[in-house]
């Protein structure tokens, strides 16, 4: 069985920094490709960034780029959203996704087999 587990989200004043942490288990992490995506209330789930199995390959919303950075720790079975200079407008909830046994990056929510529960991130003053 495949999980995802967010954490590290929380309220934050506009210009704070977060790090959202996924840790996944039943599958084989380190040949997963991993994104990360958000939905706002009211709004359809989007693409946030993503990474390559091996952490060699990137991809960010365009409108991202600069604030918020991907990594991964396959020891660790955990890959990373770092969100610096938030703004009140990445009010979200964020939601870690998996696919299993892919060697590139992936920006589609139906690129996606396995999701976690979400992680609620809220910018406010």
């Amino acid at each position: 069985q495949v999980q995802l587990v967010e954490s590290g989200g929380g309220l934050v004043q506009p210009g704070d920094s977060l790090r959202l942490s996924c840790a996944g288990s039943g599958l084989t992490f380190s040949s997963s490709a991993m994104g990360w995506f958000r939905q706002a209330p009211g709004k359809e789930r989007v693409f946030v960034s993503s990474i390559s199995m091996g952490g060699g390959v990137t991809r960010y919303a365009d409108s991202l780029k600069g604030r918020f950075t991907i990594s991964r720790d396959n020891a660790k079975n955990t890959v990373y959203l770092q969100m610096n200079s938030l703004k009140p407008e990445d009010t979200a909830v964020y939601y870690c996704a998996a696919r299993d046994s892919s060697t590139w990056v992936y920006t589609r929510v139906d690129d996606y087999r396995y999701w976690g529960q979400g992680t609620q991130v809220t910018v406010s003053s």
